[in-house]
Order: structure tokens, then C-alpha cells, then sequence
């Protein structure tokens, strides 16, 4: 008998961790989740908190397969195909910066990109280590996901 209990205990879990897996994650206010569904058109838009990163992971290989440079203007993004073009802009001080997408990230749930040094460095965000800021989408990349 306990044992027929386990395995319908068992298969309900599994049943229940498949359906939670495969649904979108988009959020009311814009922002995403680890796993959202990448937007199809150049209209998307998005508004959060920016983080950088640098030396730690300066010619280590990103999520496409390139090395990662922390003097060129690259970011990283949960969702965007890797080649997309962002216009960055920091609400805070209206500077600007377009970047590529060819890393995966942020892992911290409450940030929507991580950009490289450099995009931190124009963006002036180095001193505070993270900005408000507002991601349009210049061109889609044709990167695999």
C-alpha cells in the first residue's frame, strides 16, 4: 500500500514539474523571469535594473561560444537571441549605449541584463555597480536562443 501511495505522489510531482516548466514567465510589469519567452519583433521594450561584469570573466567563453571581452560592448540577457542589438539608456542620467547580446544572464532575478564593462563604463555605472535602465531593441539577432 505504501508503496502504490509513493508512486502516485511521485507521478503527480513529475506531472506538476513538467506543466510549470514549459509555461512563459513575461511578468505584468514588463520585467521577465529566468525563463521568459523571447520576443518575436524589434518592438520590444524593457525596463529594470542593469548589473555589469568584467575581469572575473574576461576571456572566458559566453553562452554563444565567443570570448568574452570586457572591453567591447556585449551583454548578457535571459531570453534576446544572441547578435540582437539593445539601445541601452540609463534613466538616471540619460547616457546611452548600444550593446550586442551574446551571453546568457542576469542570474540574479531581480536585474534584466548585465552588460560588459565597457556599456557600464559609458553608461557611468562603474562607482554604483548597478542603474535603472531602459533596453530597446535596435535589431534582432538571428542567434540561436
Amino acid at each position: 500500500m505504501r508503496l502504490v501511495i509513493r508512486s502516485v505522489l511521485a507521478g503527480a510531482m513529475v506531472v506538476q514539474g513538467i506543466g510549470c516548466a514549459s509555461s512563459p514567465r513575461f511578468r505584468a510589469d514588463g520585467g521577465s523571469s529566468e525563463r521568459a519567452s523571447p520576443p518575436s519583433a524589434t518592438g520590444f521594450v524593457q525596463e529594470g535594473i542593469a548589473s555589469f561584469y568584467g575581469e572575473e570573466f574576461n576571456g572566458r567563453p559566453t553562452s554563444n561560444g565567443e570570448v568574452f571581452d570586457m572591453f567591447k560592448f556585449t551583454a548578457a540577457h535571459r531570453t534576446l537571441p544572441f547578435g540582437t542589438k539593445l539601445r541601452v539608456k540609463n534613466l538616471e542620467n540619460g547616457k546611452e549605449v548600444i550593446v550586442r547580446i551574446n551571453d546568457r544572464g542576469p542570474f540574479k532575478l531581480d536585474r534584466i541584463i548585465d552588460l560588459s564593462y565597457a556599456a557600464a563604463k559609458q553608461l557611468e555605472m562603474i562607482s554604483a555597480g548597478t542603474a535603472r535602465v531602459k533596453l530597446d531593441v535596435v535589431e534582432m539577432g538571428a542567434g540561436k536562443n
